[in-house]
């Protein structure tokens, strides 16, 4: 992926290693519980690991805002690369449930669609010094659009171990063999963030990492409200959509596999959109009056009475509620000072992982007691009311940096 024209050079590293971590995370998050069933545990057991790397690399990134001032961005990153060129190869070579449970705690596994890992924070302050203004805005679309396409390619991957495995290959072994690859990946992340240039005298002392400080009081209401919208979307998640369209509509599994690759195409292509969008309204009006229309054609989606205006409904709603991703990084590392970055960052990350872990088993529960509409309009209401409240809050505050 190419940076934007006037993004610094380092940004073409960051765009590589996001891609890099994408691909790998993308076959990862559907293998990891291929392989833990076949090492011989059970779901319960899978759930229970799969928590594990949420709840590890939550605590991660929120030490990263709390302690992360007393390191460069740089070292920081490349520590985080060792770790998870060290999670591979022990996710590899281990057997035993503690110490994979162990190692999914403190690794970078991520079992989600997103990016929820320790690097999140770091690239993004990084990203933000790369480049100023409407450029920041497209540095970031760039950004979620890379991550967002080698995630896709990603996916498409996992099915490799059972490609190999009826060419007489065992199983396990092309399994263990793809986290060995994660881990390879890993190492090749370290290499390019060792490129990234080193802090000069002057620039440390000019803005140093720093704890949150003047920015204290946006960033905590930026965190309460994106965790507002984090617990709606994980109302609909991925999963759970599927499910919705085999139970309403009886999709084929073909079919649904087919709706959400134009959807992924769709959410990807829109947020090379949301720069030029805000260049013209605004990071914060993008934000809003993009999602509110997404949020409302979920709702309609509820009560569709045919597949064809279901599908279309949320195609649109693919079309426009992720143009808000970039549009809010931007937003986020432009209202707070240069040194807090990394801190806000990591103080508005956590809160939207911890929010998106909670919902989906209350979505499933209202699909189990046979309220199909209720998680899409429950869903759609609860983004509506964040987009309201975000305007409200932060229609005077001008990004500043």
């Amino acid at each position: 992926m190419i940076p934007p024209a006037g993004a610094a050079p380092e940004a073409r590293l960051l765009l590589i290693g996001r891609g890099l971590r994408a691909f790998v995370d993308g076959y990862v998050a559907v293998l990891l519980p291929a392989y833990l069933l076949a090492l011989g545990f059970g779901t319960g057991e899978v759930g229970l690991l799969s928590t594990a790397t949420l709840l590890g690399s939550a605590l991660a990134t929120l030490a990263v805002g709390a302690w992360g001032h007393r390191f460069h961005h740089r070292s920081l990153l490349l520590g985080a690369a060792l770790l998870m060129t060290a999670t591979g190869l022990a996710f590899a070579s281990l057997s035993a449930f503690w110490p994979l449970l162990v190692v999914a705690f403190v690794g970078t596994l991520n079992p989600s669609a997103g990016d929820v890992s320790v690097f999140l924070p770091l690239e993004h302050a990084r990203l933000a010094e790369a480049a100023q203004g409407h450029v920041r805005t497209a540095l970031f679309a760039r950004y979620s659009l890379t991550g967002a396409l080698a995630a896709a390619f990603g996916a498409l991957a996992a099915a490799v171990p059972d490609g190999l495995a009826t060419l007489g290959v065992d199983r396990l072994a092309a399994l263990r063999a793809m986290f060995v690859l994660y881990g390879a990946a890993g190492f090749v992340v370290w290499l390019l963030y060792a490129r990234l240039p080193r802090p000069s005298s002057s620039q440390v002392h000019r803005s140093p990492p720093a704890p949150l400080g003047p920015s204290r009081g946006l960033v905590i209401k930026l965190a309460a409200l994106f965790s507002v919208d984090a617990f709606a979307g994980g109302l609909i998640v991925h999963s759970l959509l599927a499910l919705w369209l085999f139970e309403r509509f009886e999709l084929s599994l073909s079919a649904a596999g087919a709706f959400f690759f134009w959807a992924g195409l769709c959410t990807a292509l829109s947020q090379l959109a949301a720069p030029w969008v805000a260049r013209r309204i605004g990071l914060l009006n993008t934000m809003v009056f993009t999602h509110i229309p997404a949020s409302l054609a979920l709702i309609g989606a509820a009560f569709a009475p045919r597949l064809e205006i279901a599908l279309g409904l949320l195609l649109l709603r693919a079309a426009l509620s992720q143009m808000d991703v970039p549009t809010r990084s931007a937003y986020v590392m432009a209202v707070v000072t240069p040194p807090e970055r990394a801190a806000a960052a990591s103080y508005t990350a956590v809160p939207r992982s911890l929010a998106s872990a909670l919902s989906p088993s209350l979505g499933g529960a209202l699909f189990a007691a046979g309220w199909l509409a209720a998680p899409l309009v429950v869903c759609g209401m609860l983004k509506i009311l964040y987009d309201l409240a975000l305007l409200k809050a932060f229609r005077r505050v001008k990004p500043a940096h």
